[in-house]
C-alpha cells in the first residue's frame, strides 16, 4: 500500500485491530495513548500494508470518538513543522480545502482573497487535484497565485501578500502519504477528517472547519469542547458546501464558534 513502510522496525497492530475491527456494533474505542501510538506509527511508515489497510477500514466502519480524534490530531501535529508568523493586527486564519467543487462554485479562493484584502493572513491548505472536481489549487493557479514549495514559501507568502496556498505534501508530508491512499483504496480514511481540523500555526490561529454529515457536528463539537489542545486558537464550525469550508449560498447555515471549552452558536436571520 505504501513504499515507505519501515520493515526493519514494524509496529505490531493485532491487539489494536482486535478492538476497532469488530464492526459497527462490537468495535471499541482505543485509549488515547494507544490511539496516538498507532497513528504515529502509521505516519512514520512502521505499519505493514495488510495491517494499515485493516486499520483504515476498521475506523471507516467504526468511526472515531472525540478522544480518538484528539489523540490522532496530537500525533498529526507532532509530525510536521508548524507555520510561524510574526504577531500582527489580526490572527492568521487557516482554511482547509480537500474536496473541491463538483456542482456548486468553489468559493474558497474568493473567501481567502477577501480576508487577505482586509489584512488577515490566510493559509489555504489542501490537495492539488481531484478528478471530476474543481480544486482551490487549480483556481489559485489560474489567478497566478503560486503554490508554496516549502515552509519558507508559506511564511513569505503570508508576510508579503497575506495569502498562501500550501499543498498538503508541502505542509505535512506524512499526512499527505496517508491521505493519498484514498485513491488506492476507494474510500476516505481518518486522515481526511484530521487535515480538515489541522492547526497549522504556532502560535495558534483561527481555523474554519466544516462538516458534511450532521453527526460530525456533534463529534467535532465534543472534540473542541473537551480537548483544549485540539481547540487551540478556536474554530468556526459550520456545514460546508460540497465538503469545502464556505457557506452554501443557497441557504442560511448555523455557525458554531468553539473556543476555551465554550460553544457559541450563531444562526443568521433569514433574508426577507
Amino acid at each position: 500500500m505504501t513504499d515507505s513502510t519501515d520493515t526493519a522496525n514494524p509496529f505490531p497492530c493485532a491487539r489494536f485491530i482486535k478492538e476497532i475491527g469488530r464492526g459497527p456494533n462490537g468495535a471499541r474505542a482505543l485509549t488515547a495513548e494507544d490511539t496516538r501510538a498507532l497513528y504515529t506509527a502509521m505516519l512514520d511508515g512502521r505499519v505493514g500494508e495488510l495491517e494499515l489497510g485493516a486499520v483504515l477500514l476498521a475506523y471507516r466502519v467504526k468511526g472515531e470518538t472525540a478522544d480518538e480524534l484528539a489523540a490522532m490530531l496530537a500525533g498529526a501535529h507532532a509530525s510536521f513543522e508548524p507555520v510561524h508568523l510574526r504577531p500582527g493586527e489580526f490572527r492568521p486564519v487557516s482554511i482547509p480545502s480537500y474536496n473541491g467543487a463538483r456542482k456548486q462554485p468553489n468559493l474558497v479562493p474568493l473567501l481567502a482573497l477577501l480576508l487577505a484584502r482586509e489584512g488577515v493572513p490566510v493559509l489555504v491548505h489542501g490537495i492539488t487535484d481531484d478528478p471530476g472536481r474543481v480544486t482551490s489549487a487549480e483556481i489559485f493557479t489560474h489567478l497566478r497565485i503560486p503554490h508554496a514549495n516549502s515552509h519558507d514559501d508559506i511564511e513569505d507568502g503570508l508576510a508579503e501578500r497575506r495569502l498562501a496556498f500550501a499543498p498538503i505534501d508541502v505542509l505535512a508530508p506524512k499526512l499527505a502519504r496517508l491521505l493519498a491512499l484514498r485513491r488506492r483504496m476507494g474510500v476516505r480514511n481518518s486522515t481526511h477528517t484530521l487535515v480538515k481540523i489541522l492547526q497549522p500555526f504556532a502560535p495558534a490561529g483561527l481555523r474554519l472547519v466544516n462538516y458534511t454529515h450532521p453527526p460530525y457536528r456533534d463529534s467535532l463539537t465534543q472534540l473542541f469542547s473537551t480537548h483544549p489542545d485540539a481547540a487551540a486558537g478556536g474554530a468556526l464550525l459550520a456545514r460546508g458546501t460540497e465538503g469545502e469550508a464556505v457557506a452554501d449560498t443557497r441557504r442560511q447555515v448555523q455557525v458554531d464558534w468553539l473556543h476555551d471549552g465554550v460553544c457559541e452558536t450563531r444562526v443568521p436571520h433569514e433574508r426577507s
